[in-house]
């Protein structure tokens, strides 16, 4: 008997995409000023993107857990605190 982890399906692991797609797909900033929030801002973000891809390709890590978990840190590093170059003159 074996502890594999079932292999992922085609929309499990485009679930797993879509987030750490998200996780570096920041708005770029709109000034030079803004750009050290964003930066720091990506690091963490990539930062934990790093240890779910890590995870997957060292232990096959189940995917719906490793994207759930993504989801919970960039929720806690939402891509706010600076202007962006996508941002309205409404949204100002």
């Amino acid at each position: 008997m074996t502890n594999q982890t079932p292999e992922p399906t085609a929309d499990e692991l485009r679930a797993l995409l879509a987030v750490v797609r998200d996780a570096i797909a920041l708005p770029h900033p709109a000034t030079f000023a803004d750009a050290e929030t964003r930066a720091r801002l990506l690091t963490a973000r990539a930062m934990y993107a790093e240890v779910v891809i890590d995870q997957a390709l060292a232990h096959g890590a189940d995917t719906q857990w490793a994207t759930d978990y993504l989801r919970a840190r960039l929720a806690e590093h939402p891509p706010t605190g600076y202007r962006h170059t996508g941002e309205t003159e409404a949204g100002r």
